[in-house]
């Protein structure tokens, strides 16, 4: 961000700009708390840098940094420092920031992005051109290459090294810097000095080879490393911006407009942002409502499925309350507004799942942890044989120092958790599990609670016709009545009738009548009046509690519709039981719903009519006891507790706004990918344990023979290759 938008710099000064990105948990007078997206972070290390920049200023009270989300939740006092101010800190240690609302955090996505892809496009296809040069020396037998043009493939090589030293490599070399700026030791700094030294030592021995540091080149190497790290940080990026893109298409989910009404009978269209509490507005069938409101006028069903978890629409009559974002499905309804903007219910979930989002790990990264002592030894290490030998031989002391440098360049140690992730991913992805943040396999494995949703997770996202029987009339064909039922249910568009239409047509009837709350009516061939809908409209029967009644006044036939478990939900709950694991249904449906779902399923600890609040605060009780919690989970009512998770999983046809807050989406919607999947992380981390103990095994064995001086440049360079292929072969195991 070269330079601060006049919008931005507007906001300090105008606190109804900050709304969209800003919250005021302590009234206006109070510390504001602002949400940002932060571009440039590569690591846990970033985390910290951050907060402590901004932590410097005045008027910063909190600053706390996600690195997986790259969201950073501030709590500032914007009469004591301004939002300008607060960016400049951010970009003098090189960081760029934007308030997390659509437009300005898309663009700067968008760059990203862009530059991403262009430093990854560089380096592949200079490393392949790099590659194709290398390659004669590799297979011709000696004498056959002739020194001039060996050494005229050397120079091409080189010279192709540029662009990637100096253009993809940049990431690497100005993490490093802003970590050693800041005294921490991420794993930018190995991987920047490794590529430093790789690369100084081949252009030393290409213009001198007879000279210190030898006659091999290690080009073809280091390319093709620097390629692989972008092409992971590529996937991470990849996977970060889209779950923003998807939180940021729920939070502007209201519609673009809304029928407000003046008292002399007349009505405009206006933005969402321009409605006031107490004034009316009109909301037709198929649209949203634009705000929070009471229904003054009209009756028909309400979706608030994203809302409330509920798969069934809801009757609203005058009197009722509606919820902004929620869809009118049929019926033309007259509401009053009472809540508008960042005070509806919408996004108030919305905002509580941003603010769970924000939190940073309690711990970062091991390979971060592990990178900082390993290469502060390592710096050590070479620093102290170089003058070692500077003492006994001083020619050798520079091959020495490189030898040891390069021998333990951290190529293993850094696609050790890499390649066994992507492998891993893969092989969920197989089993219809797919990966939004690669080190959810870590915490996978920490994992000894799974905690359900019950509606569109543990059951099917439609209903399904439980039983039927008849009622007064002898001899009833049941069936006959049945067949004529779902004839007359293609005629409805409410989803109790489309679970029990059979697709098979409307058949021969007249007089069609949808009466909203109620059901739909119309009169068969011979003149007959039929009902499908609600028992009380249809029929009474008192002692039955059935979802849809049919009749034609002779007889009426009665519809039990009930939620169904899933095909492999028993099976999935079982094998987690199997595993040792705890498991909960936690939903906001009604008690009695939730219980004869818990009960078919053999779930013995669950929890019925939770609001998004509860659930949250359920979850932060289980974790304050120690559990490790798996949430899965669909709509926006789970957003808020799927962010708070240890780990989280959305339903494929989940809401928007829960897939994004998600660790992983199960596209296949079988739930035995979950007990799959937690086993398959237990191996990731042996396989991963492996592949760290291959790399110290590798290291206590060559830099011994590197400090000696029995080991050349060109034997460290394979090493290094043939420690970082051992990974990588190592990490194909978890495909089986």
């Amino acid at each position: 961000m070269s330079a601060t938008p006049p919008s931005l710099r507007a906001a300090d000064a105008d606190a109804r700009l900050l709304a969209p990105f800003t919250a005021w948990p302590d009234g206006p007078a109070g510390a504001a708390l602002s949400q940002f997206q932060v571009a440039g972070m590569h690591c846990a290390a970033c985390s910290g840098i951050i907060e402590a920049a901004l932590l410097k200023l005045p008027g910063v009270e909190a600053a706390s940094v996600n690195a997986a989300s790259a969201r950073l939740a501030l709590r500032w006092q914007p009469s004591r420092v301004a939002l300008a101010d607060l960016l400049a800190a951010l970009q003098a240690v090189g960081y760029r920031a934007t308030p997390d609302v659509a437009a300005p955090a898309r663009e700067m996505r968008r760059l990203e992005s862009r530059q991403a892809l262009w430093r990854l496009f560089v380096a592949g296809f200079l490393m392949m051109q790099v590659m194709m040069l290398a390659t004669p020396a590799y297979v011709a037998a000696p004498g056959e290459l002739s020194p001039d043009l060996d050494q005229l493939l050397r120079l091409g090589s080189w010279v192709m090294t540029l662009p990637v030293m100096a253009f993809s490599a940049g990431p690497f070399f100005s993490g490093a810097w802003r970590q050693l700026r800041a005294r921490r030791l991420g794993m930018d700094v190995p991987v920047a000095i490794g590529i430093a030294v790789t690369f100084v030592a081949s252009t030393g021995a290409l213009f001198d080879p007879a000279g210190p540091l030898g006659h091999e080149v290690y080009f073809d190497s280091l390319t093709m490393f620097i390629a692989l790290l972008l092409l992971a940080r590529w996937f991470e990026l990849g996977a970060r911006h889209r779950a923003a893109e998807a939180l940021e298409a729920v939070a502007g989910a209201l519609p673009a407009a809304a029928e407000r009404l003046h008292d002399d009978g007349s009505s405009e269209r206006v933005p969402p942002e321009a409605l006031r509490p107490g004034e009316r507005i009109r909301v037709a069938a198929g649209e949203a409502f634009a705000a929070d409101g009471r229904i003054v006028e009209g009756q028909g069903w309400v979706n608030e499925a994203l809302l409330t978890g509920e798969s069934a629409p809801v009757a609203k009559a005058a009197g009722d309350e509606v919820v902004a974002g929620s869809l009118n499905l049929d019926g033309v309804l007259v509401v009053t507004v009472q809540r508008v903007g960042a005070d509806t219910t919408a996004q108030g979930i919305v905002r509580l799942m941003q603010q769970a989002q924000s939190q940073r790990p309690l711990a970062g990264g091991m390979l971060d942890r592990v990178a900082a002592g390993f290469t502060a030894s390592v710096l050590l290490l070479a620093l102290a044989a170089g003058l070692a030998w500077w003492w006994m031989e001083p020619s050798r002391a520079v091959a020495v120092a490189v030898a040891v440098l390069i021998v333990t360049c951290p190529c293993a140690l850094t696609l050790a958790a890499p390649a066994a992730w992507l492998t891993a991913s893969g092989a969920l992805a197989r089993r219809g599990l797919l990966l939004a943040d690669l080190s959810a396999l870590e915490r996978l494995c920490t994992v000894d609670t799974v905690v359900f949703d019950k509606t569109g997770t543990l059951s099917e996202d439609r209903l399904r016709l439980r039983r039927h029987w008849v009622q007064g009339a002898e001899g009833a064909d049941a069936d006959g009545l049945l067949a004529a039922a779902r004839s007359l249910a293609g005629l409805s568009r409410h989803p109790h009738a489309q679970a029990l239409a059979d697709g098979s047509g409307a058949g021969a009837w007249t007089a069609v009548r949808e009466v909203a709350g109620r059901g739909v009516e119309a009169r068969d061939a011979d003149g007959r009046l039929w009902r499908l809908g609600a028992p009380a409209w249809v029929g009474e029967r008192p002692d039955v509690q059935a979802r849809l009644a049919f009749g034609s006044g002779d007889c009426v036939l009665w519809l039990d519709l009930a939620e169904a478990p899933r095909a492999d939900a028993a099976e999935a709950v079982a094998a987690l039981y199997g595993q040792g694991r705890r498991v909960r249904l936690l939903s906001g449906d009604q008690p009695a719903a939730v219980a004869r779902m818990a009960a078919q399923l053999g779930i013995d600890d669950w929890r019925g009519g939770a609001t998004p609040e509860s659930k949250l605060a359920a979850l932060r009780d289980w974790q304050s006891r120690g559990e490790r919690v798996l949430m899965v989970g669909d709509g926006i009512n789970d957003a808020p507790v799927l962010a708070a998770a240890d780990v989280r999983v959305a339903m494929g046809q989940g809401a928007m706004l829960a897939r994004s807050a998600a660790d992983a989406l199960l596209v296949s919607n079988r739930l035995m990918a979950l007990p799959q999947a937690l086993a398959l992380a237990q191996k990731t981390r042996r396989v991963l344990r492996q592949n760290l103990a291959w790399a110290a095994l590798y290291n206590l064995a060559c830099v011994p023979l590197a400090l000696a001086g029995w080991l050349p440049p060109l034997a460290a360079g394979l090493g290094m290759a043939s420690s970082s292929l051992f990974v990588v072969l190592n990490a194909q195991r978890l495909n089986r």
